[in-house]
């Protein structure tokens, strides 16, 4: 065990953890943040997806001490505050998108990488971002709308 420091959604958060232990069993485990699902366990399902350095990353399989001093974002920081959504949220919610809302978190934080680094995606580009996270409930459909509709309401000055 050690005393480990990761940039968690703009704070310094200390884990005592073996530096091994996946990203995913730190937040959920030692450090409270619960959103970021655990689905496979060997990076093929999405529901780990969390940020690194804006980059999506499987948080169940990458060792939390490599991620030491990188800015690392979870579904708990996607909201610009606790009283406004991201524009993303609004756009699932709008489109109906959850059902049993297990992958959601890590499909939105994939869908967030992609607006940040695509702001105008187009439906090939929507579908290679999302292209590894699965839908148990099918809701494919609805999440590239609902991108499609956040893309609109950035590029208006929706806050992110």
């Amino acid at each position: 065990m050690a005393a480990l420091t990761l940039r968690i959604n703009g704070k310094d958060r200390i884990a005592d953890v073996d530096p091994n232990t996946p990203l995913l069993w730190v937040l959920r485990d030692s450090l409270g943040l619960v959103g970021t699902k655990f689905g496979c366990g060997v990076s093929l399902c999405g529901a780990c997806t969390v940020l690194v350095n804006g980059a999506p990353i499987r948080a169940c399989s990458t060792p939390a001490l490599s991620l030491a001093g990188q800015d690392i974002r979870t579904i708990e920081g996607l909201a610009p505050s606790d009283t406004k959504l991201h524009p993303l949220q609004e756009a699932w919610i709008e489109h109906d998108v959850p059902q049993c809302g297990y992958c959601q978190a890590g499909q939105l934080m994939a869908a967030a990488a992609l607006l940040e680094r695509t702001p105008k995606p187009t439906d090939a580009d929507i579908d290679g971002a999302m292209a590894g996270h699965i839908c148990r409930c099918g809701t494919y459909q609805r999440i590239r709308a609902a991108i499609h509709t956040a893309a609109g309401k950035i590029a208006k000055g929706g806050a992110v």
